[in-house]
């Protein structure tokens, strides 16, 4: 602050430059103060300053603190940013490309070294392949290198891998191997069938889909059993239209996208108390297990599961133990009230009973399956996907931009009149929001915009509820859920 109202006071003086520049360079390492750099692509104006503006204020990778993950204990590890040789090399995988010899992945490297020819292991996948061409990027051309150093961005040229994977030099030993920690991916919250309609195109489309969902975390493909329809997801409508134009136009595919379908997921309201025996007696070695415990909500309602084991004693062995899990997570897939996905809960594991000659694997799964298929569903609901949504218009359609957003169960947050224009903010349902896009349009004349971010997934109301079970009760997948033999 000193030296900036030095600067200010003195009006533009090279005597206070450097000062000023240690200060902002001080204060972006800290976090405290973000430069913004002023620039147009029209013609490049800005582009040098914004490349000199990365030289002098954002940190060298000495100044930064990195941490990677254990494999084996998920314990932190730093790593060490001097160049050399010295510690195993260590690089993430972070954005995929298709060049014209291959797959082009970028990557940054955190510790060590890798050169060209030596022998380098996928951490994700355990695979291990032979360091392949090594390139820095310049714009749109490429400088060939023999050896990458922590700090580099390079480009490795021909190496099948996903964006996040994190790549260790194969000398590590298997105590010694880490996993970068990779960005924070959030859930898709909408899916649309895709067709491929001409048979001669099937290879492109797989391929097609195979390469943006390596490229992109945020896009999911899974193919639906029930329908027999490939299934695409991702954080909103735009994305997937621009996925399906990318394969029209590069692959030449012709697709059909069908009807958004929002991602609705199932949690709990409170904690729920559980206690599965499973018993199968048909002549016989016959099938037994218990297990006891209780399923808590977390405070992300979509979070990831999180399974805890307060076993004691060794009443229930680590391996069986093992097994109930398998059985939670397959559970949780499947859904338990409305076919939808759980998430959002914590399942502790605190005893059960085992028997000395029926007890198996398989047992100790449905132990699991059922504690979420029978319990949890007695305290469980389900949420929504909200998003935030702003738009822009004229002043004199401000009456009807708040009344399309009421008429989509939104909540207005903020309206703001400005310049001749209208500014809404406001927070909306997503399901309720596809075909926003016509309908501003029509409204507006087609002067109006908007945008739309996920904000969080809230509870649906009652009668969307009991319409989402209504509709999974009546399936073939509700109806083949079977029981244990005591729900208790």
């Amino acid at each position: 602050d000193a030296e900036l109202a030095l600067f200010l006071s003195s009006g533009i003086n090279a005597e206070y430059g450097g000062d000023i520049e240690e200060a902002i360079h001080r204060s972006v390492l800290a976090r405290s103060f973000t430069p913004v750099i002023v620039g147009s692509a029209l013609k490049n104006k800005g582009v040098q300053p914004l490349l000199d503006a990365v030289n002098r204020y954002l940190p060298n990778p000495a100044q930064v603190e990195n941490f990677a993950l254990n494999s084996i204990d998920e314990s932190k590890v730093l790593m060490d940013p001097g160049r050399g040789k010295s510690k195993h090399g260590v690089g993430l995988a972070f954005k995929l490309e298709k060049g014209k010899h291959g797959q082009m992945t970028y990557m940054r490297m955190y510790q060590g070294c890798f050169r060209r020819g030596n022998s380098m292991t996928n951490i994700r996948t355990g695979d291990k392949m032979r360091i392949p061409r090594l390139v820095l990027m310049h714009s749109n051309e490429t400088e060939e290198i023999m050896e990458a150093n922590a700090g580099d961005i390079i480009a490795m040229i021909g190496v099948d891998c996903a964006s996040g994977d994190t790549f260790m030099d194969s000398k590590a030993l298997p105590a010694e191997q880490v996993s970068m920690e990779s960005m924070y991916v959030p859930e898709p919250v909408i899916s649309m069938t895709i067709r491929n309609i001409r048979a001669k195109d099937e290879k492109n489309f797989g391929d097609a889909l195979n390469r943006f969902q390596k490229e992109d975390p945020t896009f999911k493909v899974e193919f639906n059993p029930e329908n027999r329809q490939m299934v695409i997801s991702g954080m909103g409508e735009l994305q997937l239209d621009i996925y399906a134009e990318r394969i029209r136009r590069e692959y030449g595919c012709d697709v059909e996208l069908g009807t958004p379908t929002v991602n609705y997921r199932e949690t709990l309201l409170e904690p729920v108390e559980f206690a599965v025996n499973y018993k199968r007696q048909s002549g016989g070695r016959g099938q037994y297990g218990f297990g006891h415990g209780v399923i808590e909500p977390l405070s992300d309602k979509v979070g990831e599961l999180e399974f805890v084991s307060e076993v004691s004693g060794g009443e229930i062995p680590q391996n069986y133990i093992k097994s109930v899990r398998k059985g939670v997570e397959e559970a949780i897939k499947d859904g338990a009230i409305a076919g939808h996905r759980v998430a959002g809960i914590r399942f502790v594991l605190r005893g059960g009973k085992t028997h000395p000659v029926d007890s198996s694997d398989f047992a100790f799964q449905k132990v699991g399956y059922f504690a979420i298929m029978e319990h949890f569903s007695k305290k469980a609901t389900i949420v929504e996907p909200w998003v935030k949504v702003e738009v822009t218009a004229g002043a004199e359609f401000g009456g009807e931009l708040i009344q399309s957003l009421s008429s989509r169960d939104g909540s207005l947050s903020n309206l703001e009149y400005k310049d001749s224009l209208c500014f809404v903010e406001g927070t909306a349902p997503l399901q309720k929001m596809f075909g926003y896009t016509t309908e501003l349009r029509t409204t507006t004349s087609g002067k109006g915009n908007y945008t739309m971010e996920y904000e969080s997934h809230k509870e649906v109301d009652v009668g969307l509820r009991e319409k989402l079970i209504a509709t999974f009760q009546e399936s073939d997948k509700y109806k083949n859920i079977g029981r244990s033999e005591f729900g208790v």
